[in-house]
């Protein structure tokens, strides 16, 4: 009997086998969760729609995902970086039992400003992330008293996938 069901939304320039997602897949799997990792990536090649692709039809689809899950059990949306604004963004859409935000974006352009639903949510960012500043993302999980890790890394994570594995492990066993 699976526990609930997880969304790993890798994030742009990247694929549904991404080290990160695939590490949290085997986190899920490992305590009884389904998962699935939704291909964006056909999104993400729309540069004609903005220099990030097809933001709005990249949350659209994952929204379709979520619903589907949700009517079946209890969902955790987990992304990285463009996946983590969607997975926060549809939350305020579709019922969630967590959020795992890995280096999520504040902003996006002109999408709304990064939000979610009142869920336990747990963020891990960089100190010397290059695109997303740590001050406004420990503002931004500060306001929502969500678990927040910082680790001496850059937008990429490269040096901390075992880190945020054991922190979306964490998360998981509290749901």
């Amino acid at each position: 009997m699976s526990r609930g069901h997880c969304i790993l939304s890798h994030g742009f320039e990247s694929g549904p086998d991404a080290i990160k997602v695939t590490a949290l897949a085997d986190v899920a799997e490992r305590l009884g969760w389904t998962h699935e990792r939704p291909d964006f990536m056909d999104l993400d090649a729309r540069a004609e729609v903005s220099r990030l692709g097809d933001v709005p039809a990249r949350l659209q689809r994952l929204i379709v995902l979520a619903t589907t899950a949700a009517a079946r059990g209890p969902v955790v949306l987990a992304g990285s970086s463009l996946g983590a604004y969607i997975s926060a963004i549809a939350s305020l859409q579709v019922p969630v039992a967590g959020l795992f935000l890995m280096v999520p974006p504040t902003t996006m352009g002109p999408m709304p400003a990064l939000d979610a639903a009142a869920v336990p949510i747990s963020v891990v960012h960089a100190w010397h992330d290059e695109l997303i500043p740590a001050t406004a993302v420990i503002d931004w999980a500060r306001k929502r008293s969500a678990s927040l890790l910082l680790v001496n890394d850059g937008h990429r994570l490269n040096d901390h996938v075992a880190e945020s594995s054991a922190a979306f492990e964490a998360l998981l066993r509290r749901l």
